[in-house]
């Protein structure tokens, strides 16, 4: 039977399901409260389902092996609250139209907004592509137990929406991250005494080394890898040369580059010591004539490259971040999302997926 809700509909409940989740705190691994919630959500809307861990995950109703896939995902953890929040990060308060608490933009509001969207097309027959949700876990802190840790329990994935703040515009291209702890090293020595291998005095070079570096490939999208100190930490007592001063450098990475590249070039270029933490949060992006593209630039959405880090980052296959809200409210305090947003949000979300799920 062919779904008969409204948009309307669609927003009062998503709206609902919305103020559910942020008055329940779902800190990254700590997110069995709003996985509930989640749980219910599907119950309640007779959508089958499976729970992984906190992840939640649907298949539409009429699942055709055959058929390529379709990925929605977004996540429903949060970071923690600052402390310049006035209002009460878990009390959901409509004033003048935005919905204010943690989580409300980031990423909840695009959350619901797919949770409907999903549930619109559940039921349908002709598709070119099975969709599949996943409300994801761990995102906010990357951690083992989110997106990452579901690909092996999917079906390949041949194209994938993100669900993120993007005020609905489609970001085709998102830059990856690397991490590295560097060590600066010397010779530790008493402070009365001459050293002329003094580890902190050689920071100086090596930190302007890493303020003027630049990398050569520049994306059409993304621009330029951007590479930033971000932690120093040297010494112990004030009458002690420290042996090594140990520094943060963080390293956001355009499509023209694999990690491993970036990894490589630092390790053989770079003035001091470098170990990557990780190389698994790679860059993203989509050909701009792939047809998910070119539905969304008939719908009026401009495209662009996002300079922060999303659940795309642990995909190989071609993706995009899409979704209500506005990026810059991330992680603020006294977060919102305007409610028409949302409402938006799925109308947009409906409009796009009848174009590209209804192609021959």
């Amino acid at each position: 039977m062919e779904n008969q809700h409204t948009l309307e509909t669609y927003y009062q409940d998503a709206l609902r399901l919305l103020q559910s989740l942020i008055e329940t705190p779902s800190f990254s691994s700590q997110e069995n409260g709003t996985a509930a919630l989640l749980e219910a959500w599907f119950s309640r809307h007779e959508i089958s389902f499976k729970r992984t861990h906190n992840n939640l995950y649907a298949f539409n109703a009429h699942y055709n092996p055959n058929k390529p896939n379709l990925l929605l995902n977004s996540h429903h953890d949060t970071v923690k609250p600052n402390k310049a929040y006035t209002l009460d990060p878990f009390k959901a308060q409509i004033t003048k139209e935005k919905l204010y608490g943690l989580g409300a933009n980031d990423a909840g509001g695009s959350l619901v907004s797919l949770l409907a969207t999903f549930s619109h097309f559940y039921n349908r027959k002709d598709l070119s592509h099975n969709l599949i949700i996943v409300a994801s876990a761990e995102e906010e802190s990357s951690g083992p137990l989110g997106l990452n840790s579901m690909l092996p329990i999917l079906p390949p994935i041949d194209i994938a929406i993100v669900g993120e703040p993007t005020l609905m515009n489609l970001a085709v291209a998102e830059k990856g991250l690397v991490v590295f702890d560097g060590k600066i090293s010397g010779t530790p020595s008493h402070a009365a005494h001459p050293n002329d291998n003094q580890a902190i005095y050689k920071a100086a070079k090596v930190l302007q080394w890493f303020e003027n570096y630049r990398f050569n490939k520049v994306s059409d999208f993304l621009g330029p890898v951007k590479m930033t100190v971000t932690q120093i930490q040297a010494g112990s007592q004030h009458n002690v040369i420290p042996s090594e001063v140990d520094i943060v450098v963080d390293v956001r990475v355009n499509d023209c580059y694999t990690n491993r590249e970036i990894n490589d070039i630092l390790v053989s270029e770079a003035p001091c010591q470098m170990r990557a933490r990780s190389l698994r949060l790679g860059a993203s992006s989509v050909p701009t004539d792939h047809p998910i593209v070119l539905a969304a630039k008939a719908l009026g959405r401009s495209t662009y490259g996002s300079p922060t880090l999303s659940d795309q980052a642990v995909l190989s296959c071609p993706s995009v971040k899409l979704g209500p809200g506005d990026s810059s409210r991330s992680h603020t305090a006294d977060e919102f999302i305007y409610c028409e947003e949302i409402k938006e949000g799925i109308s947009i979300y409906i409009a796009l997926l009848e174009r590209f799920l209804n192609q021959k």
